[in-house]
């Protein structure tokens, strides 16, 4: 009898290892993939049964990721968006070239202060009133916000405590935060045309656009290779005696570097831009080949009026000075700030060019402009 129950033992616990492995492999979830490759401020992840979308850094500082659940069906619950939108608030003019790369602009029911689009397509929007006015980008109209009560409102935020989105959610419409000024590689800032495409389910377009945009980048880059000179670079310009220019680790030196210049500012510290006494600018960059971004000037009757300096620099003498600040739309619009975040191909090439023109002997400029 007692061998009897020990066998019977053994055979139940058995019973159990195998029903509890079975059970186990069960409810195991597919592992979720990433969709993201270059981009460090957010995050894709796709399972067989979920998308979830994860915005790394929504302000400068960030320690906490905002974790958005992506559903098809109608929701209420925190931190889920159900796609595809309907309608969309956007808040920068660099979010509009992503609308209308996947062919969606027409969602676009409001931003503020309008004039800053200069895209012609979305500008025939906004004269035929299909996108309101709502006013100062830090203060937008609530009362017109509630009366399109749109989907969802993209915002950009320097820091956690922004009383403008909290009223927005309070009144009921949800806000995502678009850190893509924040990237520090310009294939990394046009990788969030996957979060629009996530939010208007079109994942597949937003891929396929990104790969051709990357593709672009990095062929130019291989362009650029190719020259056997490597031209000296100063960037940047005064403003109220401050000479504000790229610091070396920012993606605006790092267009320097991919267009194979020798920016003489690459080994400076920092992400932003660097702020300089003109004396010290003066000193090391008065003898640059090449001036990039002097600041608003039209010309360069203009910026040697400025400040006698500008004139004794060598690109100066040598009318070797670009500038973007001069490509506008139609209501004054800068089309580099709004276009460029999304097609660095283009930024790239433009830098190739007045680096490098015999490399790209039948390019037109995209953004830049020479000071005459």
């Amino acid at each position: 009898m007692k061998l009897f129950k020990n066998i019977y033992l053994s055979i139940l616990t058995i019973s159990l290892i195998v029903s509890c492995s079975t059970n186990s492999t069960k409810k195991i979830e597919p592992k979720a993939i990433s969709l993201v490759k270059y981009a460090k401020g957010f995050d894709i992840l796709k399972s067989e049964n979920e998308t979830t979308l994860i915005i790394k850094t929504p302000y400068p500082g960030a320690t906490k990721d905002v974790v958005y659940t992506i559903v098809s069906t109608e929701t209420s619950a925190k931190n889920t968006i159900q796609v595809p939108l309907k309608s969309i608030v956007v808040t920068s003019s660099t979010h509009v070239p992503s609308l209308e790369l996947l062919g969606v602009e027409n969602k676009l029911v409001g931003f503020p202060n309008t004039d800053f689009i200069s895209s012609v397509k979305t500008r025939k929007l906004i004269n035929e009133n299909l996108v309101n006015e709502l006013g100062h980008p830090e203060h937008i109209n609530t009362e017109t916000l509630l009366d399109l009560k749109p989907d969802l409102v993209m915002g950009f935020s320097i820091n956690s405590n922004n009383k403008m989105y909290a009223t927005i959610e309070k009144i009921g419409i949800q806000v995502l935060l678009n850190g893509d000024w924040l990237e520090e590689t310009p294939i990394g800032r046009a990788e969030w045309i996957k979060v629009f495409g996530v939010l208007f389910d079109k994942e597949k377009e937003a891929d396929s656009i990104f790969n051709n945009i990357k593709n672009n980048y990095l062929n130019a880059k291989e362009i650029a290779k190719k020259s056997k000179n490597k031209p000296s670079i100063v960037c940047g310009g005064l403003y109220k005696d401050v000479w504000y220019l790229p610091a070396g680790n920012s993606f605006e030196a790092q267009f320097l570097k991919d267009a194979n210049t020798n920016y003489l500012w690459k080994d400076s510290e920092g992400e932003g831009s660097l702020s300089l006494n003109i004396e010290n600018v003066f000193e090391k960059g008065k003898d640059a080949d090449i001036w990039i971004s002097p600041g608003f000037y039209a010309n360069l009757n203009e910026l040697g009026k400025a400040n006698l300096i500008s004139s004794k620099m060598k690109a100066f003498e040598d009318k070797r000075i670009y500038s973007y600040n001069n490509t506008t739309g139609e209501k004054g619009g800068i089309w580099y700030f709004e276009l460029s975040p999304i097609r660095p191909d283009l930024v790239l090439k433009d830098l190739i060019k007045i680096a490098h023109p015999e490399l790209l002997p039948n390019y037109e400029f995209t953004f830049y402009k020479r000071l005459n």
